[in-house]
């Protein structure tokens, strides 16, 4: 497959299975109040600062506008990103508990055991222990196995799908000591074997991004939501 053509591919996905995905979800399920477990007394606070008073509309835009732009979407993108790998044929499922992709590295040849992670800070501090003992454990079960033989800690890595090296957090940097950590364009050349990958896959996701129809979402779900709030016994307006 040519860069170009798994450009598109990998467009298409977004496009299809996040994008898309993400328009409906933020429509329908994200715009009922089903959907949400409510605090109350930051909900009416919320609502004070967003719209200088306790309504329906300002907590609807309380609930609605953190699920749609940050948690839905994020969600969405961490979840799909694995299986499109899968899908698209550029990576393997991983056996091993623990490590979410396989592939073998364009640049050293080698097969490579991966953790995806979204960005560059993307990571808390208690996470990196964890992280490093579960490599170590799939290490050395690894190595009782023959058809392991010459494995090392360099072929367990942490992938970060975007972002730049220097962006990396401390926490990264430590995992890295043991686990090579490969992030945005070092990543995608040694996923795909194409040098700027990274750099042509982002400029082509945004000259798609600019053609989607979002439904006007935003608004029309904050208008769905607020009825339901407005028609709810929870909330004493």
């Amino acid at each position: 497959m040519t860069e170009k053509e798994l450009t598109i591919k990998i467009v298409d996905y977004f496009d299809s299975y996040i994008f898309k995905n993400h328009i409906e979800a933020s429509l329908n399920k994200n715009s009922r109040l089903t959907s949400y477990k409510i605090n109350p007394i930051i909900v009416k606070y919320l609502s004070k600062v967003l719209e200088d008073n306790y309504s329906p509309e300002g907590v609807a835009k309380a609930l609605f506008y953190p699920r749609v732009l940050g948690t839905s979407i994020s969600t969405s993108f961490g979840t799909r990103i694995q299986s499109m790998f899968v899908q698209l044929g550029i990576a393997s499922g991983s056996l091993i508990k623990g490590m979410d992709i396989e592939f073998v590295d364009k640049i050293d040849d080698r097969k490579k055991w991966c953790q995806l992670k979204a960005g560059p800070n993307t990571l808390n501090s208690e996470d990196v222990k964890p992280l490093v003992q579960k490599f170590t454990k799939t290490i050395n079960l690894a190595r009782t196995n023959s058809a392991f033989k010459g494995i090392n800690n360099t072929d367990f890595i942490v992938g970060v799908l975007y972002g730049e090296d220097q962006e990396l957090s401390v926490h990264y940097r430590e995992i890295d000591r043991t686990h090579p950590v490969i992030i945005g364009k070092g990543f995608w050349h040694r996923l795909t074997g194409f040098p700027d990958f990274y750099q042509g896959l982002v400029s082509e996701l945004h000259k798609s991004i600019d053609n989607i129809d979002t439904k006007d979402l935003i608004n029309q779900g904050c208008k769905t939501l607020t009825e339901d709030i407005r028609n709810s016994p929870l909330f004493d307006f």
